[in-house]
């Protein structure tokens, strides 16, 4: 028995990699118990489709099981919507939260903006390029078009929404709404310096990714480079998190660090900290979008590649 499936593995692996659009990723998470994986896994081949990755881990601190499977038909009556359906009732059985997303769908992404605008730049090129399998929906920005004339919008609708303590909630509602109106899966706030209200972070909750400088001691308020420079740290970093109601306290996607010495200057943090901030927010973007992050309680579970 167990040489059969080994055999048709072999087989499939040699063969040309399946259409993107014939690829879907699940994630999965549910209370461990035993057989979860095989139960999985025999659904999964009974209904003529092949497991072409599979990642697991099992948290003992709260028993929670976490699986990520990219799945392709591999018989002509494979059909992923009766799938679907079948798949609910086990996911039934274990308590399953669930999705099930086509490799090959762009995700709608709706990008908010302040005045520093690379990690913006960063987005747009690494979408360009199609390294980001994205559609830009909407570009917000609480400073006009004129701050960003150096970048090439093409024909991503932008929309210039200033905001005062006064008008913070008026404008907050304009962006829920071109949220509802352009579809949008996914808000990344690309050093975007307004922190949203409670509201609205629960609205995006789950689908809402910020990044933000990360130092040890925590910097706050303006010009943080200048102030980790004055305490001479020796490491700076980024740390991109779903946004949540407690300010820069939500799940954490990706961080990274460089070390420091004495010979840098404030300038030179800045920069370095504009680098790190611009790959960190992109493989944020990248990991939520290939459907690799099981959010779970207040951190992630991340299975990169």
């Amino acid at each position: 028995m167990a040489s059969k499936p080994q055999s048709k593995k072999s087989a499939v692996s040699t063969a040309s990699p399946p259409p993107a659009s014939d690829v879907h990723h699940l994630l999965l998470t549910c209370q461990n118990r035993p057989g979860i994986v095989a139960r999985v896994a025999g659904h999964i081949f009974e209904a003529g489709f092949n497991i072409g990755d599979s990642r697991q881990f099992d948290e003992v601190e709260t028993n929670q099981f976490f699986m990520r499977i990219e799945i392709n038909p591999v018989r002509p009556d494979a059909d992923i919507e009766a799938w679907r359906v079948s798949f609910a009732k086990l996911a039934e059985e274990f308590g399953m939260d669930w999705t099930l997303r086509a490799a090959s769908h762009r995700p709608r992404v709706m990008i908010l903006v302040s005045k520093f605008d690379h990690c913006l730049a960063d987005l747009l090129y690494r979408w360009r390029i199609d390294e980001l399998a994205i559609d830009i929906v909407a570009i917000v920005a609480n400073y006009p078009r004129e701050a960003y004339k150096h970048l090439d919008f093409a024909n991503i609708p932008f929309h210039y929404l200033p905001v005062t303590r006064e008008t913070k909630m008026e404008q907050e509602a304009q962006i829920w709404s071109l949220a509802q109106q352009t579809g949008a899966e996914l808000v990344v706030l690309a050093r975007y310096m307004q922190i949203l209200s409670d509201g609205l972070a629960a609205k995006l909750s789950g689908r809402c990714i910020n990044i933000h400088h990360s130092f040890l001691p925590g910097f706050k308020g303006a010009r943080p480079y200048h102030q980790a420079h004055a305490r001479g740290v020796k490491v700076i970093g980024a740390t991109a998190h779903y946004v949540t109601s407690d300010l820069d306290e939500g799940p954490i996607i990706e961080q990274d660090v460089e070390r420091i010495s004495h010979h840098h200057t404030p300038d030179d943090l800045v920069r370095k900290g504009r680098d790190i901030e611009r790959r960190v927010l992109a493989r944020a973007v990248r990991y939520h979008i290939e459907s690799r992050v099981l959010i779970n309680g207040s951190k992630t579970i991340v299975f990169t590649e």
